[in-house]
């Protein structure tokens, strides 16, 4: 796959029109791949100097465990994600990061990184919507998390992934596939994997989604979107801001 049709320039396309420069640094990041197996850490919380990487293929997640032994999802990461960025900023790392499944990621060093800000502004400025995007989708999952019913948080969910997919080449309008288990969506929305499986029966009796053998296939998209309040306008997916 070229870079221009990589997840990764797809994704921070939305945000700027990348010149052939930019390009050409994003192929350089692109060339250090590695493989990890699925439930292997990437990064584990409290890591001294972690590596940043950038997700080429495969689902990731990062996550919390708590002192009783419970774990809280704060976030899938697809490809065209950067993982790992504010970790690379801070001494330690404050959270765990797993591959879902196999992934292929891209290692980049902080200094490389850095580095490339300096050269390049303008990617600098794409990557930081970016993650002003990401951090969008945070505070979603805790209006979810807080406020919505749990019918409600898993359609917000796949419709959120969706658009994310969509951006990076990934998804139809009306499908796509997930390798998330219910596990993962119960600590991903403070839910129970029971409760988790009764919605999604609930969701499917009613025609409005449908999620089997790792394929989300939404049945009445507008009625989905009326019931979650799903309003992809935090995601500001809408064209490059600066050409």
């Amino acid at each position: 796959m070229s870079i221009q049709n990589s997840p990764l320039v797809r994704k921070l396309g939305a945000y700027v029109s990348l010149s052939e420069p930019e390009l050409e640094i994003l192929a350089k990041f692109h060339k250090n791949r590695r493989t990890f197996a699925d439930k292997i850490e990437m990064v584990y919380e409290g890591q001294s100097s972690p590596s940043a990487f950038i997700l080429a293929k495969g689902w990731v997640c990062s996550y919390k465990i708590l002192r009783s032994g419970g774990r809280q999802i704060v976030g899938f990461q697809i490809p065209g994600d950067f993982i790992g960025l504010r970790s690379v900023l801070f001494r330690t790392a404050d959270h765990s990061i797993e591959p879902i499944q196999k992934v292929e990621a891209s290692e980049v060093k902080v200094k490389d990184l850095l580095g490339a800000f300096q050269t390049c502004p303008r990617l600098a400025t794409a990557v930081l919507w970016s993650a002003s995007s990401d951090e969008a989708i945070v505070v979603e999952r805790l209006v979810s998390l807080g406020r919505r019913d749990a019918a409600e948080r898993v359609a917000h969910l796949f419709l959120e992934l969706s658009a994310r997919l969509k951006l990076v080449g990934l998804a139809s309008a009306t499908s796509f596939e997930c390798p998330v288990s219910q596990y993962h969506l119960a600590d991903a929305l403070g839910l129970s994997a029971i409760h988790i499986n009764r919605v999604l029966r609930e969701l499917r009796e009613d025609g409005l989604l449908t999620f089997r053998r790792g394929v989300v296939t939404f049945d009445d998209l507008d009625r989905l979107v009326e019931l979650s309040g799903f309003d992809r306008a935090y995601l500001d997916y809408e064209g490059p801001m600066l050409n």
